[in-house]
């Protein structure tokens, strides 16, 4: 299958203003607090909201009648990646998870009526959203299957009751799309569904911030509780039972904007330490002339490019119309390890500094530890990976 590596000309030029405006506008943010809770919360998010709008690079994902520019999967690949140059970049363009996965479901899945309801305000950036799938142990978490959060027929709807947990971004969203079980027993394959329960709903409520390793995430990671909560019919999101085979249309997406947001971390943890090796002079030399250092910035380089290509590649299979379940799980395994190598690297190279508060690499290093874990981790997906290549041998 041939992958076109030269993106379309306003796709360049959409990526080349997002770079400008990351860099000028949204990087002196990123420095000058840690954390978007310190940096300003939801002031800071409405400011560098408005600013991408004036730049004309707000929402570039989303179709143009919900105020976006349309980009497809490889078009988005290629700005997501500039914007995740900084932490606070993919928040800036309205862009950031789980928004922007919500975002690609609703424009999928949602009526009409739920497009203005729910979509078109997220689009605009007016209000926030979370995904409630996650459950504690031994609810669903890397096997969706042992979905243990119910939702039961009563008079004009259905009342969930269950507990999520690691819920991104939940606190100060306005609504969230809640996946129950219908019918079945947790460990079935099918008999999900999927609710858009408001944020006011009764019985829906947070129990707790969850301390996490990042502080990236805006609303952070939440328990949350659900007793009796009811939603109308007209809350159901697709089609009852049928929750899971929705989820696939967010889920390969949504794996593949995380890495490219990450990507753009990993060249930035680069750019710093090559900086650093370029002009810090020890034992009589330029610590970039050490064999030791090339090395690693050279394995860097090696993993940057081939990050992007195996991004690029499940792009270019979803905006074919095709699956991409098993090339979206190979360029998320790969990109996770992969960033990580980059900015440990990174933070080798520049030592004291590379550990200190005086650059941003030793909070990349927290940021993007996780997701090796997030979206499925690593072993998940070789797990994954493996099946797929056997199911292939056995059935040629």
């Amino acid at each position: 299958m041939p992958i076109e590596l030269t993106p379309d000309p306003q796709v360049a030029d959409l990526a080349a203003r997002t770079a400008s405006f990351v860099r000028t506008v949204v990087a002196p943010e990123e420095e000058r607090c840690a954390g978007v809770v310190a940096a300003g919360g939801e002031k800071l998010r409405g400011h560098l909201q408005q600013a991408a709008r004036d730049a004309g690079v707000f929402a570039p994902h989303v179709a143009p009648d919900y105020g976006g520019q349309g980009l497809d999967m490889r078009g988005r690949a290629v700005v997501f990646e500039e914007a995740g140059w900084s932490l606070f970049g993919p928040l800036a363009l309205n862009i950031a998870a789980p928004d922007e996965g919500n975002m690609h479901l609703l424009e999928a899945v949602a009526t009409a009526e739920q497009k203005e309801r729910y979509l078109r305000p997220l689009a605009e950036g007016t209000v926030r959203s979370c995904f409630a799938m996650t459950e504690p142990a031994p609810g669903a978490g890397s096997d969706p299957a042992a979905l243990s959060t119910t939702a039961t027929p009563t008079t004009g709807g259905w009342l969930v009751n269950g507990r999520k947990w690691f819920i991104t971004g939940a606190d100060g969203a306005a609504y969230t799309i809640c996946m129950a079980r219908t019918s079945g027993s947790p460990g079935d394959r099918g008999g999900a569904t999927m609710f858009l329960i408001d944020a006011d709903a009764p019985g829906m409520r947070i129990t707790r911030h969850i301390d996490t390793l990042d502080e990236g995430f805006f609303g952070g990671h939440c328990e949350l509780d659900f007793q009796d909560v009811f939603v109308a019919q007209d809350a159901v999101l697709g089609a009852v039972d049928q929750g899971f085979d929705h989820a696939q249309v967010r889920l390969a997406p949504a794996r593949l904007t995380h890495c490219m947001r990450w990507l753009g971390i990993a060249r930035h943890a680069q750019e710093i330490a090559v900086h650093r090796a370029a002009e810090r002079e020890l034992f009589g030399s330029r610590l970039g002339d050490l064999g030791m250092v090339q090395a690693m910035i050279a394995d860097s380089e090696i993993d940057i490019a081939a990050s992007r290509l195996l991004i690029w590649q499940a792009c270019a299979e979803l905006d074919q119309g095709r699956s991409a379940a098993q090339s979206s799980s190979i360029a998320k395994t790969f990109v996770a390890e992969a960033v990580g190598r980059v900015v440990d690297r990174s933070v080798q190279i520049c030592g004291a500094l590379g550990i200190s508060g005086d650059t941003l690499l030793s909070r990349y290093l927290r940021e993007v530890r996780p997701f090796r874990i997030y979206d499925g981790s690593s072993e998940t997906h070789r797990w994954a990976i493996a099946r797929r290549a056997l199911r292939r041998a056995t059935t040629a």
